[in-house]
């Protein structure tokens, strides 16, 4: 806890390339989904993707998310197909906005390597290391890389009755909490996951402030483990290492309310909103303006940042 009773700690920033994001407040990671497939928003050629981009921008993204594969089950994306989704726009958002940090969603070193080369500042690892060799590109570029947890599971595949007990990783079981799964056992295989992770980025080379670690809700987990991961969103700020939060419209939060997608907007608001007093510092969103005003507001809260204007009943 901070020194402001009932406050909990803030946790680390996020910087990349030397430069600090959203100092004062949560950043807010922009999602632009280059595949025709995604299960939100998706853009099917380069000039849908850049005016997504655009539009986030003006939105106040702090950074862009660039995926180029669906994270579920679909059409086969080899490695080539990706990068040609993927590339173009990372050159042409660097060329735009030389500023603007870029991240990429990828699991595979190739790409990796493409995208990076080409000007992209953060790798979203998002299938928790199964190229080993990303993270040792990721540190010869120079970037950060997202450190996440999916119990065990290959890319592009869903859970099936996953399971977590006290001290041991995941296996398959019954289907909740009242089979015998341990909810405190997913909050311990995600930190020893996510630890063991960051420290393998670290000792590779890359900053520290640039590890991001990242509880993956949804993937590998029952929404009864995704609710659990976000209550417990203070030991994962404790682990020294800025929190990135990818909530934005998921499952959990549609089985939570039994709302499709496109109608779990106000739900995806509620757990960024308890995650950011959390001390969430990163949230990667599909809905930029409602997540940045959110996380401004939990800042001028929590007493990270003054309210913007504060003239009522002083003049």
């Amino acid at each position: 806890m901070s020194d402001r009773v009932g406050v909990p700690q803030r946790g680390v920033a996020l910087w990349l390339r030397g430069r600090v994001l959203a100092a004062d407040r949560a950043a807010v990671m922009a999602v632009v989904n280059r595949t025709p497939d995604s299960f939100h928003v998706h853009h099917d050629d380069d000039a849908a993707a850049q005016a997504a981009v655009a539009r986030a921008v003006a939105d106040g993204a702090d950074l862009v998310d660039i995926g180029g594969v669906r994270a579920g089950r679909g059409p086969v994306v080899d490695a080539a197909a990706e990068i040609d989704r993927v590339l173009p726009l990372v050159r042409w958002v660097r060329a735009r906005y030389p500023e603007l940090p870029i991240s990429v969603d990828t699991w595979r070193a190739e790409v990796a390597e493409a995208v990076l080369s080409a000007g992209a500042d953060l790798v979203n690892d998002t299938w928790a290391g199964h190229d080993p060799e990303l993270v040792a590109v990721a540190a010869a570029h120079g970037a950060g890389i997202v450190c996440s947890h999916t119990g065990g599971l290959p890319p592009r595949t869903d859970p099936l009755r996953t399971q977590f007990r006290r001290g041991t990783s995941s296996a398959p079981g019954g289907p909740g909490p009242d089979a015998g799964d341990s909810l405190d056992g997913v909050l311990g295989d995600v930190v020893a996951t996510v630890s063991a992770a960051a420290r393998r980025a670290v000792a590779a080379g890359v900053d520290p402030r640039s590890v991001l670690v990242d509880p993956t809700h949804d993937f590998g987990k029952t929404t009864w483990h995704s609710l659990h991961l976000t209550r417990r969103t203070p030991i994962l700020v404790a682990l020294g290492f800025p929190v990135l939060m990818a909530l934005s419209r998921k499952d959990f939060v549609g089985e939570s309310l039994d709302v499709p997608v496109d109608e779990r907007l106000e739900g995806t608001l509620a757990a960024t909103a308890v995650a950011a007093w959390l001390g969430a510092t990163v949230f990667r969103a599909h809905d930029v303006l409602a997540t940045r005003r959110v996380v401004e507001m939990v800042a001028v809260l929590r007493d990270d940042s003054p309210p913007a204007r504060a003239v009522r009943g002083l003049a």
